[in-house]
């Protein structure tokens, strides 16, 4: 379902996952007029569940956007269905364009466009992405657990993705691939019980419609039910490049982000993100309660506005 819009908000959001949609019911629920334009494209839209959020635990992520873009529209909120290609800066506030060129006003911009998983381009791994192939032990390891899971070497979070996975399983195996150990890293693994394998990946292979295995570059196959594979998660910002707002490196060196202050307000005047297009690892729970603080946040920027106008001397 798409909303009638209007031709200005006080606010414009980007994004409608669980930051996006809690910046808005945040927003709605203070009486600010707020639209949020989503592409409905979320990232973890291959996952058949959301798992470690309180009282919904396993809930569809469908489901849970459905559900919060009833809650936001139930406080007046509008919800639009299209894809944001530029913000540019005008006297008054920010003029948004979509891609089918519909433009709308707004006084402030929340933008929640969360990020991209890039994996490595290796067969197999994206047809199984999400469902026996993962990449976070709090996400999807409850639902790998005792299984025989292989974690592929990609990069500086694949030990610890290792060491993590271990937790849950007693049968892991490290594929060093292109990430080899150093010694401590080495030492590491195997005080935890385990089996490292050398060598290049070639293909993650699948039968019967899951996950068979690991096939190295010289022939060798390693059996396994799950694969963990640790992406470079970048934000989704693109459209924020002309007012001087830019994917950065993350200091985690997981991907990039775009850096903010606590309360999710960016260096760009009148410009917030909240969820994982800044917060690289932060899970729907975190992600949703960035949104809310960035909506609070954005009101009370939109109040303090609002007396410094009522406070200037009329002619």
């Amino acid at each position: 379902m798409t909303d009638q819009w209007k031709d200005s908000y006080d606010v414009v959001i980007v994004g409608g996952g669980a930051a996006g949609l809690n910046g808005a019911l945040m927003l709605g629920r203070s009486r600010r007029s707020v639209v949020v334009i989503d592409s409905g494209t979320p990232r973890n839209a291959p996952a058949e569940g959301v798992h470690g959020l309180l009282a919904l635990d396993g809930i569809a992520p469908a489901e849970l956007l459905e559900r919060g873009r009833a809650e936001v529209r139930g406080y007046g909120g509008q919800i639009v269905d299209g894809e944001v290609v530029s913000v540019a800066r005008d006297e008054d506030g920010f003029t948004v364009t979509l891609a089918d060129e519909n433009i709308v006003r707004a006084r402030r911009v929340l933008v929640a466009t969360g990020l991209t998983d890039e994996i490595p381009d290796i067969p197999g791994l994206r047809q199984r992405w999400g469902r026996d192939v993962v990449h976070c032990p709090y996400c999807h390891g409850w639902e790998v657990r005792d299984q025989a899971i292989g974690v592929l070497g990609t990069g500086p979070m694949s030990v610890h993705q290792t060491l993590l996975f271990r937790q849950l399983s007693a049968d892991v195996v490290y594929f060093a691939n292109t990430a080899p150990l150093t010694a401590e890293q080495a030492a590491q693994l195997d005080a935890r019980g385990v089996r490292v394998i050398d060598g290049a990946v070639a293909s993650v292979e699948i039968a019967d419609d899951r996950l068979a295995g690991v096939r190295l570059v010289d022939g060798t196959f390693v059996a396994r039910e799950a694969v963990a594979v640790a992406s470079r998660m970048v934000a989704r910002a693109g459209f924020l490049a002309p007012l001087g707002l830019e994917p950065v490196a993350h200091p985690s060196g997981m991907g990039e982000h775009i850096p903010t202050d606590p309360m999710g307000r960016t260096e760009v005047p009148g410009i917030w993100v909240a969820g994982n297009v800044t917060d690289l690892s932060a899970q729907v729970g975190a992600a949703a309660a960035a949104g809310a603080m960035a909506g609070a946040q954005i009101n009370a920027d939109l109040v303090n506005d609002e007396i410094r106008q009522a406070l200037i001397p009329q002619p």
